[in-house]
């Protein structure tokens, strides 16, 4: 009976010990706790929440936030994703919008003057119409879409709206087209039949890439600033502005006819612009057809002409042009600063040496 006893006592013994012995430290580690995720606020883009119809596979008929959980794949006859309603987000989630022959818009909307329509974060080719046409809305934004290869426009938003780092390649119209109104940020335009980056009145364009397209690789309505752009090896002009246009800080070079040209009351500021005309064997660096422009402290270089004034009315100073047929072709009754031939310079080894400008006057042009 006293041995039962013992064995009791060890096995109470033990039961009470073994989970402080077995259990893992109550400390709760540093930092927040992880919530546990809740459901998908947004909707996917499927047969289900948007069904399409006769002529769109998805169709989007309320507000709201979506996203695509695939590829889409286009067929004949039919736009990829319709809209429809206003106060629309689309996350294409990195998936591609693959069109077919004779299909019609990638994305596209079947209501005139819809609102606060946004499309991100994708890629949309080769469809028979536009890539993602949104022509017809206002505030609009596009963020990070690649459109190429489709039978009409890359991207085109109406206006007041917002495209950034986006991109527009190989299309058979215009890579980006704008409404009035638009900034367009970071963005490329490659290849397109006809011009790169169309932005409408008041545009605001920075920052932008256009290469090789067919015609102008940037272009705008009245009152719009180009600023910090490249447009190179474009078929006819690089940077083509319309009246009250400002063009600043551009690399306007190798285009076919000018590498920059402004209409009237523009102001064309420390741009370079070298061996423009290549395909016309007529282009100009700058080139302003109208009145009541500023052309200063530009640098044209390598081209038929440097610069060119075509009509009396205009400020011209602290350009510099070198190696052009004729680097200065100005009309009469324009004002000019003086026009340099600097002196050249003996070799210089240290830290002295040097010829001079040959001027003084803070208006004065040079050639070099």
């Amino acid at each position: 009976m006293m041995k039962a006893n013992v064995f009791a006592l060890v096995a109470s013994v033990a039961l009470w010990s073994a989970p402080d012995a077995l259990a893992g430290p109550i400390t709760p580690p540093p930092g927040p706790v992880a919530s546990t995720p809740g459901p998908e606020p947004r909707i996917a883009i499927n047969a289900t929440n948007t069904r399409g119809d006769s002529d769109s596979l998805f169709r989007i008929i309320a507000p709201g936030s979506y996203y695509l959980t695939d590829n889409i794949t286009g067929v004949p006859s039919k736009m990829g994703i319709e809209i429809a309603t206003h106060g629309v987000t689309i996350d294409l989630n990195g998936f591609d919008l693959l069109g077919a022959f004779g299909s019609l818009d990638g994305i596209g909307t079947s209501i005139d003057s819809l609102r606060n329509i946004t499309v991100v974060n994708g890629s949309i080719r080769n469809w028979g119409g536009d890539g993602l046409r949104l022509s017809t809305t206002y505030e609009c934004r596009v963020e990070g879409v690649l459109s190429s290869g489709n039978g009409r426009y890359g991207i085109v938003i109406g206006a007041g709206g917002v495209i950034a780092r986006s991109a527009g390649h190989s299309n058979a119209n215009h890579g980006i087209v704008t409404g009035d109104g638009c900034t367009i940020t970071d963005c490329a335009a490659y290849s397109n039949t006809l011009n790169g980056i169309s932005g409408g009145t008041g545009c605001t364009i920075t920052g932008c890439s256009t290469y090789k397209n067919g015609y102008n690789g940037i272009t705008t309505g009245s009152d719009c600033l180009v600023t910090g752009c490249t447009s190179t090896f474009n078929g006819l002009r690089g940077i083509l502005v319309s009246i009250r246009g400002v063009v600043t800080g551009c690399n306007a070079s190798s285009n076919g006819a000018d590498g920059i040209q402004c209409s009237s009351g523009g102001y064309i500021h420390a741009n370079n612009c070298a061996g423009n005309g290549k395909v016309s064997s007529d282009g100009a660096g700058v080139r302003a057809t109208g009145a009541d422009n500023r052309i200063e402290g530009n640098n044209c270089t390598g081209a038929d002409r440097g610069i060119t004034i075509d009509v009396a009315g205009n400020l011209i100073t602290g350009n510099t042009c070198s190696g052009n047929t004729s680097n200065w072709e100005i009309a009469a009754n324009n004002k000019v600063g003086p026009i340099v031939a600097s002196p050249n310079s003996v070799a210089i080894s240290g830290d002295t040496g040097g010829a001079g400008l040959g001027s003084t006057n803070p208006w004065a042009n040079f050639t070099y």
